[in-house]
């Protein structure tokens, strides 16, 4: 799973930060120190963890993923890494 997005609301910066969703790879969740929440209403499930972004790049970064993108969509903020797999063509 070479991809992932993270994403924070722009008022809360200090965190929760959102890292995953359902189908997230469960050993990135664990070693993000993940927990999957669903809210009421919703028929899907996410990860949070309650540091902020900049910790959750460098949890990310220590993995080898690499920031592609980052963009404000209304008042949430959101990272999109990739990282190289060896099997890559």
């Amino acid at each position: 799973m070479p991809y992932i997005l993270i994403s924070t609301q722009i008022r809360l910066e200090t965190g929760p930060t959102m890292v995953g969703d359902e189908y997230s790879d469960l050993s990135i969740m664990n070693y993000l120190g993940a927990r999957k929440t669903t809210m009421l209403g919703n028929n899907f499930s996410e990860y949070h963890v309650d540091e902020p972004p900049r910790l959750v790049l460098d949890k990310l970064d220590k993995m080898g993923f690499r920031v592609v993108s980052m963009t404000g969509v209304g008042q949430t903020l959101v990272w999109c890494l990739h990282k190289e797999t060896s099997d890559a063509l």
